[in-house]
């Protein structure tokens, strides 16, 4: 008698627990646990592509001084944007306005064939 009272109540709790475990995982198919989790997925990918964006903003900060060091630019401070200042002037090359010095050239159609 209480081995059959025994195997009674654990086909009980057996099926107690697989239906509980059915029923959770119905409702996580459900639209709108789907659309949620989608939600939070989403959200997580934006937090690392912001995180990677900061640390690529921080990698170009780092590299844009050693390249300022190693090519001898100096940073300004009595610039507004604290703008990178060149070194030195540089030397502007002249332009000459002659008309003499243009080529002069004809278009004939015929000769495209």
């Amino acid at each position: 008698m209480f081995r059959r009272a025994f195997w009674f109540t654990a086909g009980a709790a057996a099926g107690v627990w697989a239906t509980t475990k059915v029923n959770r995982q119905l409702k996580k198919l459900t639209p709108e646990s789907l659309a949620a989790q989608a939600a939070d997925k989403a959200v997580e990918a934006g937090h690392r592509l912001k995180d990677f964006a900061l640390d690529v903003k921080a990698g170009m900060t780092q590299r844009e001084g050693e390249l300022n060091d190693a090519l001898g630019l100096h940073q300004d401070p009595d610039r507004p944007d604290n703008v990178t200042a060149l070194p030195g002037p540089r030397r502007t090359r002249a332009i000459q306005n002659d008309k003499t010095t243009h080529m002069k050239f004809s278009y004939d159609r015929n000769e495209d064939h």
